[in-house]
């Protein structure tokens, strides 16, 4: 016998054979980008208590010094940060010049329902069921809290929907108002924050599906009934009437806007 033959059997002795298929093929992990690295640490910063609402960042030249990374990778950071409604940049000089933390969560969260709505991401119906339940909760809190601050925001809202002649647009504008005075005088920041998002995520398709209907100023004067009717309920302070009414009335306006979620199931 060869030493190639033995050298052979040996090899299938151990369970190999010749032309064995290969093992998983393993690639290099991708590292995060450099700008992702400096979001991270301001993060850090931020969750550990060392850096609150007000507190101004270095400048781009010392926190690329500080991190050891470009400038360019701290400007992109920044610009991600801005947006998510975290920092605040203001240009100039003297101490209101710089790059300062933020509290903004009103806007990026509009922002983000926005341009996912937008792009599908989240459906219209799903952000109405979400609003339905938000509003829910918001008016329940508000009835047993709201006092005349509160309660002269809704007002204002109702007589500007009240107004004859008022546009559509403006109509829109009051009845978002009205809905979010309400989730303010809950006294939950985020339950006010989120809805006031939903809400305005869904202003373009409200105002789109509005103008396809065949008589908007009656749909107006349905909704505006509603309103009152919430308002009054809230005023008497009879909670579950006030969120049994919000709910219908969420519901009444979707399905007097038909092509609200039809428009997008088409789209899809």
């Amino acid at each position: 016998m060869t030493s190639e033959s033995v050298s052979k059997d040996d090899d299938t002795a151990a369970g190999h054979t010749v032309n064995a298929p290969q093992g998983p093929s393993w690639k290099p992990v991708a590292r995060s980008s450099t700008h992702e690295l400096v979001i991270n640490a301001i993060e850090e910063q931020i969750t550990s208590g060392s850096l609150t609402v007000g507190d101004p960042l270095p400048s781009e030249r010392e926190l690329a010094a500080k991190l050891q990374v470009s400038r360019a990778a701290v400007r992109e950071a920044l610009r991600v940060m801005e947006s998510l409604g975290v920092v605040v940049s203001n240009v100039g000089s003297g101490k209101s010049a710089g790059t300062f933390i933020a509290s903004m969560p009103k806007e990026a969260l509009t922002r983000f329902l926005r341009l996912h709505v937008a792009l599908a991401n989240f459906s219209i119906e799903e952000a109405i069921e979400t609003r339905i339940q938000l509003e829910r909760s918001s008016t329940a809190l508000a009835t047993g809290r709201v006092h005349d601050d509160a309660l002269a925001g809704m007002n204002a809202s109702l007589a500007i929907m009240d107004t004859p002649g008022v546009s559509l647009e403006t109509f829109n504008d009051a009845d978002t108002a009205f809905h979010v005075a309400i989730a303010h005088a809950s006294e939950n920041q985020l339950l006010s924050d989120l809805t006031e998002a939903i809400r305005g995520s869904l202003r373009r398709p409200i105002l789109d599906a509005f103008h396809e209907v065949e008589d908007p100023r009656a749909l107006m004067a349905q909704l505006q009934e509603e309103h009152h009717a919430i308002m009054q309920a809230i005023v008497d302070r009879d909670t579950d009437h006030a969120v049994q009414r919000t709910e219908d009335h969420i519901r009444s306006a979707t399905a007097a806007l038909p092509r609200l979620t039809q428009s997008r199931q088409e789209r899809g």
